[in-house]
C-alpha cells in the first residue's frame, strides 16, 4: 500500500522576515505517517514548516516545503501512485497577492496587506481521485462541527473525515492530545474519546484499513 500525507502548516511569505501561518505542529500527520509505516505501508509525507525531525522509519519519505503552492505541487506528483491520501495539513487558506522582496518598513500606524485565495489542495485532487483510491480529511471547527464536516466532506470528495473542535480542551492544535471523531461518506459517525496522538493516529488507520479490507 501506497499511502500520501500532508501534514503541518503552510508559511506564506509577506516578505523575506514575515509570514501568514498557523500554529500547527504538525505531530498529527507525523503521528499518521508512522502509524501507516507500521502497518506495512510505503509513505510520503509532504511536511509544511515544522520543530519535527524527519521521521527515520526507511519505509517513510518526508517531503519538505514551505508554502501551499509548494505542498500542492508535492502532493500533487504523489497523489496518482497512492492508494490512500491523507490531508491532515493546515493549509493557510490565503496569500499575499504581491511579496515584498525587502523587509516592510514601519511607516504609519496601519498597514494594508492585498491577500488571495490558495489553491484547495484537497478539493483540486479530490475532482481527479479514481474510485479505488481512499481520501482522508481533517476538519478543525469552532462551530456546527458536524453539519461543517459532512458538508466538506462532499464538497472534496472524502470517503472518511477527522473531526476535532478546539473547544475541546487538549484538542486541536498545540497539543499532545486529540479528542476526534470519524464520519465517513455513508453517514456513519464514531467517536472517540481524549488519547495521545498516536492512539489517535492508530484509531484512524484502524478504520481506513478496515473500509479498504470491506471493499476489496
Amino acid at each position: 500500500m501506497k499511502v500520501l500525507i500532508t501534514a503541518g502548516p503552510t508559511y506564506e511569505p509577506i516578505d523575506p522576515v514575515r509570514f501568514i501561518g498557523n500554529h500547527s505542529t504538525g505531530k498529527m500527520g507525523y503521528a499518521l505517517a508512522e502509524e501507516f509505516a507500521a502497518q506495512g505501508a510505503q509513505v510520503t509525507l509532504v511536511s509544511g514548516p515544522t520543530n519535527l525531525p524527519d521521521p527515520t522509519t526507511a519505509s517513510i519519505q518526508t517531503i519538505r516545503v514551505e508554502t501551499a503552492d509548494q505542498m500542492y505541487a508535492a502532493a500533487r506528483e504523489a497523489a496518482p501512485a497512492a492508494d490512500v491520501w491523507v490531508f491532515a495539513a493546515a493549509v493557510a487558506d490565503y496569500k499575499p497577492r504581491n511579496v515584498a522582496e525587502q523587509k516592510i518598513k514601519k511607516d504609519g500606524d496601519t498597514l494594508t496587506l492585498e491577500l488571495v485565495k490558495n489553491v484547495d489542495i484537497a478539493r483540486a485532487l479530490g475532482e481527479i481521485k479514481r474510485a479505488e483510491q481512499f481520501s482522508v480529511g481533517f476538519a478543525l471547527e469552532t462551530n456546527n462541527e458536524v453539519a461543517h464536516a459532512q458538508d466538506k466532506l462532499r464538497r472534496k470528495n472524502f470517503d472518511l473525515i477527522v473531526l476535532n473542535s478546539l473547544r475541546v480542551p487538549g484538542a486541536g492544535f498545540r497539543h499532545d492530545t486529540n479528542k476526534v471523531t470519524l464520519l465517513d461518506a455513508g453517514g456513519q459517525m464514531t467517536n472517540f474519546e481524549l488519547k495521545p496522538k498516536a492512539d489517535v493516529a492508530r484509531d484512524i488507520v484502524r478504520t481506513v484499513l478496515a473500509r479498504l479490507s470491506r471493499e476489496a
